[in-house]
């Protein structure tokens, strides 16, 4: 069952953008009329253009949405100046709602695209179904959905674009629930290891569950690896460390210890190092994490002690 529609109006080929509107209707008249559920969530998302106003897009659309008073309280325009900023802001309307099954109608050409953008910013725990947006006039086409595609078939330039247009985006994002705070212990001498312990704020994951700063991602949580590794980006900056030498344990509740420069385990909650330059670390939550200094040897360790 759909439980979210989204509808993709951000950049509509030049043959349908004269009839933008019309599109609209219709395709708001077939949700209306054959949805499995009496008023499903529909986000319909377009282009802010440069310098112009945030409301210029939705009052550009009025005129298709007056005639849709059972979906007017379920129904939202996001409008952005990129696609990853509208998608990100839909996402955030999903998960207030907690929905996860959304059927998606965008032009043919978009398909590819939207899939890429889908793949950095949601996990696994959401279900995604795609419809043309020209052939979505009728209950038929609105219930029978494409499955959603492994392959992908956009140029690797375009897909490193999308990466860019992500990352950027995620960037501009204001910390949550105030600075990023890093802890120190006065037991680990500050000259020869840079450590510390992470509060929950500072980052930008919204999801209350995870707090701000979440600097996990799993495929079962909302939280998607892109904005995990935006946390992890805002924590190295503050705390001076390098985000591409960064190690942390491979949870197993068991006592497996990796000692860097050996064969890695497949799984540990250990791991020590004597090498410069390289950041080691182990969560915390219900778990205790920690950190072992040894300034004779100048070698150092993190532990999850669950």
């Amino acid at each position: 069952m759909v439980e979210a529609v989204l509808i993709d109006l951000f950049s509509l080929p030049a043959n349908l953008q004269n009839n933008i509107q019309g599109l609209l209707r219709n395709t708001l008249e077939t949700i209306e009329k054959c949805s499995s559920i009496p008023a499903p969530f529909v986000y319909v998302m377009c282009c802010q253009r440069q310098g112009s106003e945030r409301n210029s897009e939705q009052e550009s659309l009025l005129p298709a949405l007056r005639d849709f008073q059972s979906l007017k309280k379920r129904l939202e325009v996001v409008s952005a100046l990129t696609t990853a900023a509208a998608l990100y802001t839909i996402k955030q309307r999903l998960d207030e709602k907690d929905l996860s099954i959304i059927k998606v109608i965008l032009p043919t050409l978009r398909k590819d695209l939207m899939k890429v953008y889908i793949d950095h910013l949601f996990t696994a725990v959401y279900q995604f179904e795609f419809e043309d947006l020209q052939v979505a006039s009728d209950c038929e086409n609105l219930q029978i959905a494409e499955p959603r595609s492994e392959e992908q078939t956009l140029p690797t330039q375009d897909v490193v674009l999308i990466r860019s247009e992500i990352q950027m985006y995620l960037e501009s994002l204001p910390s949550l629930k105030g600075e990023l705070t890093i802890l120190r212990s006065s037991l680990i001498p500050d000259d020869i290891f840079l450590h510390g312990f992470t509060t929950r704020t500072g980052g930008i994951s919204y999801i209350p569950t995870l707090s701000s700063c979440n600097l996990f991602s799993s495929s079962k949580r909302r939280d998607p690896q892109v904005v995990v590794k935006e946390n992890l980006r805002r924590l190295a900056n503050a705390a001076g460390f390098n985000p591409e030498t960064f190690h942390r344990v491979k949870i197993d509740h068991a006592n497996a210890v990796c000692i860097m420069g050996k064969a890695e385990p497949d799984s540990y909650d250990g791991i020590v190092m004597n090498q410069k330059g390289v950041t080691i670390a182990a969560p915390g939550a219900d778990c205790i994490p920690v950190l072992f200094a040894d300034p004779v040897r100048k070698a150092c360790g993190a532990a999850h002690s669950g």
